[in-house]
């Protein structure tokens, strides 16, 4: 059965996928109200599941007109693709942006499942298996940035 996290971020994933537009705009309380829950949950799952690694630019603006608007990063042409996705991971990923920016890729149809999967497994914290967590971001960085040159390459 899915959670409440699950059933905004598909709720959320639909409305941009039906928008002619690149973007949607919803408001904080409104959701919270069709989901029956606190806004502090919207936030998480804006946080935790929208974030640019997972492929999305989250902006919000506070107040009685406020809004939040999410917009999914396009994803260009292999080449910008590969320049794209280096810049987003950075030197450093948490294993959540990973594994976002990897489900966006398959998503997308850029990568397999089985390349999904494989990915994923590089990325897992418990495969790292580093003492210090900042260093772990930094390996995987580097890990995912290897993956998908050389994936997007063929």
């Amino acid at each position: 059965m899915d959670n409440i996290s699950d059933l905004i971020e598909r709720y959320l994933k639909k409305l941009l996928a039906d928008s002619s537009k690149e973007y949607i705009e919803v408001q904080r309380s409104d959701l919270a109200v069709r989901f029956s829950c606190v806004p502090s949950q919207i936030n998480y799952v804006l946080t935790t599941r929208f974030s640019a690694g997972h492929g999305y630019f989250v902006e919000s603006r506070r107040g009685s007109g406020g809004y939040i608007r999410i917009v999914k990063l396009q994803l260009d042409q292999r080449a910008d693709l590969i320049l794209d996705l280096c810049a987003i991971v950075g030197d450093s990923i948490s294993q959540s942006d990973a594994e976002g920016l990897i489900s966006r890729l398959h998503e997308e149809k850029f990568i397999s499942l089985r390349e999904a999967r494989l990915m994923q497994a590089a990325v897992d914290g418990n495969t790292l298996r580093l003492s210090m967590p900042v260093r772990g971001d930094q390996l995987r960085a580097i890990i995912l940035k290897a993956m998908v040159i050389s994936i997007l390459r063929s």
